[in-house]
């Protein structure tokens, strides 16, 4: 977590699923500084990937989580779509 900028509002999420390294591949491009947030997102393994967000403010967390987990079920969704 050392690449995450020191912003006072964070939220840590893991995620356990058998296709972590698809849905890492297909998120990883959007992990940026994006003003008053930062997303980052970690593979732990071959079934665990970490979200990190910071943010300078609630709203920006907040705003900075819907795009996150939204993200992360989409690609989670479009395993079931690809490999039926």
């Amino acid at each position: 977590m050392s690449s995450l900028l020191k912003m006072p509002y964070e939220a840590v999420f893991e995620f356990e699923t058998p296709m972590a390294v698809r849905i890492f591949e297909s998120v990883v491009p959007e992990s940026e500084d994006m003003g008053r947030s930062f997303a980052s997102v970690k593979l732990e393994g071959e079934n665990r990937i970490s979200l990190f967000v910071q943010a300078e403010d609630v709203s920006a967390l907040r705003a900075a989580l819907n795009t996150w987990l939204r993200l992360i079920n989409i690609a989670d969704e479009m395993q079931e779509v690809v490999n039926p």
